[in-house]
């Protein structure tokens, strides 16, 4: 998700909606991963409030006060992983000393749904473009789930999309994906599935040196 969800659209529950839709189960375990904010509080309460209204079981797995102990039994037996946002960074750096980022590879291909809005996008691709240093500036070292870059509030924030556009155009990322504010891209395995949305006008693209081609969109709504 480029934008949106609890954490932006606190009263539109499209995507969020959408999200457990993508499950295996009819009633999903829901985990929602706040690392990017410093699992802060505000943002943690904000997921339950938003997902109690679902017919879903939420829980939040914290890593700077961590509370869980066998982490791969926990993140495995979920149905969703839903990351929020904050620094892309900081989130790949604490993921990666408590071993998270092996665990989500074997959920991904264990069937487990993947999301996240911001960072929580960013993570899964190979590359992004971050502010997680300052100014907007490239990333290189996300998981890797999927290949190429990725930018989130493509539509949202002015400096985002020609920041983008400027990376690729010199070769700092390679091609890649950027979704508005309300715009998720969909992907099964590694390749682009759709793009729905949770209002009208919000798009997604894909983004190569000297092309831009915004793709078809479903709109989640009436």
């Amino acid at each position: 998700m480029g934008g949106g969800g609890f954490l932006m659209e606190p009263e539109n529950p499209l995507l969020d909606e959408f999200v457990l839709s993508l499950a295996r189960s009819e009633r999903p375990r829901v985990c929602f991963v706040p690392t990017a904010s410093g699992d802060a509080d505000s943002v943690v309460a904000g997921f339950y409030r938003a997902f109690s209204a679902f017919d879903c079981q939420p829980s939040d797995l914290t890593l700077f006060a961590r509370k869980v102990a066998d982490l791969r039994a926990f993140v495995l037996c979920q149905d969703v992983i839903y990351v929020g946002g904050g620094s892309t960074a900081n989130l790949l750096a604490v993921w990666r000393v408590h071993g998270l980022d092996a665990i989500l590879r074997e959920a991904w291909e264990a069937g487990v749904v993947l999301c996240g809005i911001s960072a929580g996008m960013n993570c899964w691709f190979e590359q992004s473009v971050t502010d997680s240093f300052g100014a907007l500036g490239p990333l290189n070292d996300g998981l890797g789930l999927l290949a190429g870059s990725a930018c989130p509030h493509y539509d949202g924030e002015g400096e985002r999309r020609p920041a983008f556009r400027r990376l690729i155009e010199a070769g700092e990322l390679s091609g890649g994906w950027a979704a508005d504010d309300g715009a998720a891209l969909v992907f099964d395995g590694t390749g682009v599935e759709e793009v729905v949305a949770s209002r009208r006008g919000a798009r997604a693209y894909r983004v190569e040196r000297g092309r831009e081609e915004p793709l078809p969109v479903r709109f989640l709504g009436d």
